[in-house]
């Protein structure tokens, strides 16, 4: 037997040994054997158990040692204790990869995580690449090969179809799979990664953007791990054309800690996820249904471009027909809590339509009455498809679904439908025939209105841009090299970036002389005072210098009652600055996607309400005029009602240079703020930042 490849022998192996198989048929460690029996796999199996000559009316062998041919896969169902010790004879046997769905390792803690660790290293020795552990496995639909414990693959038929998944939970795995087979979708492959100790899920989305029966890939994420090599995976499945949808754990504090527990994964940032996954491509959905009903959309239309004007916050325009008035409202009332609008149609398209024996009116939801025939439902539909006042049509389909699914889906499968305007349907009643004949006819159709307005919004939501590549920038030489740098010192180093900072004068601790206009801004500079306003350490409008000397003896009280070992290099003196609006700049190295830059509403009501676009970072000057049109509070300086504008393309730069924080040569910067950043009709200005390195 040849040699295959890495992607082969994971994911379409020749020959399979299956150790700890069983022949107690109601046993998991029985099933994949059954299962490859069951749905027709033609490889070469070797079941492995010493206590058995036959399993499941099978010849079985004692050990990996002497088999009669070479195996590329060896799928492991023993005792996690004894999985170190099977390792040489799986390399001996041929083996390329070894699936581990025994337990016991790095979900369990401290000692969990140094064995699985110690595993790893010895299976790069000996040439394997491992799955797992605590995988359930993987399947190949297309040649029955099922290398999997999932319940799942007891179904009697699997259909074999053209999307692929890669699972980071086992269980949630097969209960997709089942809940798509019951929709009449068909898979390609499916991977559970388990803790994805060796083999990452960026290396399977790698594999599968080469497999030829995978058109859409689906992620069933609780964290991210090796982001990097995701990273590189997820472009390249950009660059082939094969969508990537992805549903993630983590949006709330305890799903993000149950998620973690789970998978003994560290903690990240689920904002700092969505923006690696909106970087590259990835369409994150909000319910789990969306996962797979989302797939003829994905695949069948290519995303539509970045919206050019984001103040009125509408992503896409929807246009909306129905027979089903309320059914309609439901889904109508969905997009508008995802910032897509339905919108009406215009005067001249009234009058066209008319024209062709259809009346009517100019609403955002297009209902017609039962009375309408199919033929003009077709014709109407035709007409919207073609209209340059929307983005997308969507069909809502009311009880004539369930009852009499040839007629109510006729006209949707027969329109003329052009690749470049999105049609989606979404069905009111319980219509499983309905959605059966539009799922052949490759239209994405809907059974709830939250699935339908969550695959629009993200089907239509802007993807960002990945970070670029930046070009290395010298540390400055006066300057330290770890820890929380000065206020003072955090300037300079911005400055040395291009961010304009505010002019200011450090004072030594005995002299009070300065050059800084009155009124001015007075700081206690301390590399251990980070948050000045906590400790009293800042007054602002000093009128003169009696008033100056006055606040600087209240600072010092203040600090050495609330930080008595806090370091004291001077007094910073700043001039007092003007601005239309104050907004937060925020960089942080994330532990599981890397450097990322944020751009926030700044002042009180901030807190209040969260107002803020994030990236990964380095960012262009281009990907940061997209973060000012995503954060609300710009549009007090965009010319909303005729306010004052300011300096939005000085801000673009300002961030932008900000973000080269990722692009420091030697240093690694974990967090930095400009809190605030001051935007005027003339430019931008820092007038206070916070640096920490590592």
């Amino acid at each position: 037997m040849p040699s295959s490849s890495f992607a082969d022998a994971l994911l379409s192996p020749r020959a399979i040994a299956l150790v700890g198989a069983s022949g107690d048929v109601r046993k998991n460690t029985a099933r994949p054997l059954r299962f490859m029996r069951k749905h027709g796999y033609t490889g070469a199996i070797y079941p492995i158990n010493a206590g058995r000559a036959d399993i499941l009316g099978e010849r079985a062998y004692p050990s990996l040692t002497g088999l009669p041919g070479p195996v590329e896969h060896v799928f492991v169902m023993i005792p996690g204790s004894e999985v170190a010790a099977l390792l040489p004879a799986c390399a001996q046997a041929g083996a390329r990869v070894v699936t581990v769905y025994s337990d016991g390792f790095g979900e369990t803690g401290a000692d969990g995580q140094l064995r699985q660790a110690a595993l790893v290293a010895q299976a790069r020795e000996l040439g394997l690449r491992l799955l797992g552990p605590n995988s359930i496995g993987l399947a190949n639909l297309h040649t029955g090969g099922i290398l999997s414990v999932n319940a799942a693959f007891e179904a009697d038929t699997l259909l074999p179809g053209d999307i692929s998944m890669v699972s980071q939970s086992g269980s949630m795995m097969g209960s997709l799979l089942s809940r798509a087979a019951a929709r009449g979708f068909g898979f390609a492959k499916s991977v559970s990664v388990g803790n994805e100790s060796d083999i990452s899920v960026g290396e399977v989305v790698d594999a599968l953007v080469d497999d030829p029966h995978t058109k859409v890939i689906l992620l069933f994420l609780e964290t991210l791990r090796d982001a990097p090599v995701l990273a590189r995976a997820l472009m390249r499945a950009r660059s082939q054309g094969k969508p990537v949808i992805a549903y993630k754990l983590g949006r709330s504090e305890q799903g993000d800690a149950l998620a973690q527990s789970h998978t003994g994964a560290m903690a990240g940032n689920d904002v700092a996820v969505d923006a690696f996954l909106s970087a590259h491509g990835v369409m994150r959905v909000q319910h789990l249904e969306t996962l797979f009903e989302i797939a003829p959309l994905a695949s069948r239309y290519g995303r539509p471009p970045r919206p050019a004007d984001a103040v009125t916050g509408t992503v896409a325009r929807v246009a909306v027909i129905t027979t089903t008035g309320g059914g309609a409202a439901t889904v109508v009332d969905n997009l508008g809590l995802h910032g897509l609008a339905a919108v009406a149609p215009p005067p001249d398209f009234v009058r066209q339509v008319a024209q062709a024996g259809l009346n009517i009116r100019e609403t955002p939801v297009i209902d017609l009455t039962l009375a309408a025939t199919s033929a003009q439902y077709k014709m109407l539909l035709e007409q919207l498809l073609r209209a340059d006042w929307c983005d997308a049509v969507l069909s809502v389909v009311g009880s004539s679904a369930q009852f009499h699914p040839g007629l109510a889906v006729k006209p949707l499968l027969e329109a003329d439908k052009p690749a470049d305007k999105p049609l989606a349907v979404f069905l009111a009643p319980e219509a499983p025939e309905s959605l059966d004949l539009l799922r052949a006819g490759g239209i994405a159709a809907f059974r709830t209105p939250e699935a339908c307005a969550d695959a629009l919004a993200v089907f239509f939501g802007a993807a960002a841009q990945p970070p670029v590549a930046g070009v290395p920038v010298a540390w400055p030489e006066t300057l330290p090299r770890s820890g929380m740098l000065s206020e003072h010192e955090a300037g300079a180093l911005l400055r040395h970036l291009g961010v304009p900072v505010a002019a200011g004068e450090l004072l030594p601790p005995d002299t009070m002389n300065h050059t800084v206009p009155y009124p001015l801004v007075a700081k206690i500079c301390s590399r251990d005072v980070a948050h000045k306003t906590d400790l009293g350490a800042v007054r602002i409008g000093i009128a003169d210098e009696a008033a100056l000397a006055h606040a600087v003896r209240d600072m010092r009280e203040s600090v050495s009652r609330l930080a008595p070992d806090a370091r004291i290099d001077g007094i910073l003196v700043q001039p007092m600055e003007s601005r239309l609006i104050e907004l937060i700049l925020g960089y942080r190295h994330d532990p599981l996607v890397g450097p990322t830059v944020l751009l926030g509403a700044g002042g009180i009501a901030a807190e209040l309400s969260p107002d803020f676009a994030l990236r990964l970072a380095p960012v262009s000057v281009d990907e940061a005029r997209q973060m000012i049109l995503d954060v609300r509070q710009t549009r007090l300086i965009r010319g909303f009602r005729g306010l004052p504008e300011g300096d939005c393309e000085g801000l673009a730069r300002a961030i932008a240079a900000f973000s080269q924080l990722a692009c420091l040569s030697g240093v690694r910067v974990e967090e930095a703020e400009i809190n605030p950043l001051f935007v005027r009709a003339d430019g931008v200005v820092a007038v206070d930042g916070l640096v920490r390195l590592a």
